[in-house]
């Protein structure tokens, strides 16, 4: 039961970072690259369906992992 906790919260982590990574900001960076490499492929309509989704990947991985580390506590 612990390991898979374990398990569930490696895959919840680099999900998060992924996501939170991949998101457009303001600044030019990796993620601002990505982006605009979504805009020269999907267009500018589809990369804010993008973001979007990137941001529903982002709060249910946060919440995934928030969930999972609590129950690791209170298991322990």
């Amino acid at each position: 039961m612990k390991t898979a906790l374990l398990i569930v919260l490696a895959i919840a982590s680099l999900a998060l970072i992924a996501s939170v990574l991949f998101q457009s900001g303001s600044s030019a960076g990796l993620s601002g690259s990505i982006a605009g490499g979504a805009e020269e492929l999907f267009g500018k309509k589809k990369s804010k369906g993008y973001d979007e989704l990137l941001g529903k990947v982002t709060a249910v991985a946060a919440l995934v992992f928030i969930v999972v580390a609590l129950v690791l506590v209170a298991i322990e």
